[in-house]
């Protein structure tokens, strides 16, 4: 068997649920060493289990540089480089523009713009040349969605980073894509709704798709994959939609 990502070392960001955790286990499965952050210790835990021992786990709160330096020092000492970068924790939740507050909006940024920017930025003195960046953003970054322009605006940020850094990483042949997903099965989108009323929204969702379904984690991993391999290696600065075709009609 020909492994795709045999020994890089690959950071993932927010992979102890949903994408994340789906990109750690197609990774490991690769053959690469993967470090995951997560907040909750029991999560992280339970995601390095199910990962296998190419996963180390480092509990970090992207939004804190504290915890950003922390995470960086651990891979100094346990990798000493790192070869992908998958900055993809984020989450927000949803709120007409009347009732968007100072905390709903700094929550969100906090996370999803001022953490991503972070993690990249600490990660790069760290990134071997002709690395990757991967970055998650979403495709209410392209649309307009009711109730959830806080979130969508951060997403639409992701997406211009992309486009920026590329740039500025030339002289190192760093190549930085972004992932945005359509509706995807996941704790996440399940969370935007009330409780018990988490498959009412997915059957919702799923007919908002022309390919007639949500998406499955594991399909995002599989996009993350070719854009960490060197399958991808003239692929730079693109949004590779993985969204059944939501964001194109």
């Amino acid at each position: 068997m020909s492994y795709r990502l045999i020994n890089k070392v690959i950071l993932i960001t927010g992979g102890t649920s949903g994408i994340g955790l789906a990109s750690a286990k197609e990774f490991t499965s690769q053959g690469a060493i993967v470090f995951i952050t997560g907040r909750r210790k029991s999560s992280l835990d339970d995601a390095v289990a199910t990962c296998g021992p190419r996963a180390i786990g480092i509990q970090a709160d992207v939004s804190n540089l504290v915890d950003l330096d922390s995470v960086m020092n651990t891979i100094i000492q346990q990798a000493g480089h790192i070869d992908v970068v998958f900055a993809n924790a984020g989450g927000g939740d949803m709120l007409p523009l009347g009732t968007v507050t100072e905390e709903h909006f700094d929550s969100i940024f906090d996370t999803n713009v001022k953490g991503l920017l972070f993690t990249v930025q600490k990660a790069l003195p760290l990134m071997k040349d002709g690395g990757s960046i991967i970055l998650t953003s979403s495709t209410t970054g392209s649309k307009g969605t009711e109730n959830f322009s806080v979130y969508s605006a951060s997403k639409a940020a992701v997406r211009n980073f992309a486009r920026s850094w590329l740039l500025e990483l030339k002289p190192q042949s760093i190549r930085v894509n972004v992932i945005s997903p359509g509706p995807i099965r996941t704790p996440g989108l399940g969370g935007l709704a009330p409780e018990g009323q988490q498959e009412g929204l997915f059957d919702f969702l799923a007919t908002q798709v022309p390919i007639g379904r949500l998406g499955r984690p594991e399909e995002i991993a599989k996009a993350a994959l070719f854009l960490a391999s060197d399958d991808s290696s003239f692929v730079n600065g693109i949004e590779l939609f993985v969204d059944g075709g939501a964001a194109q009609v």
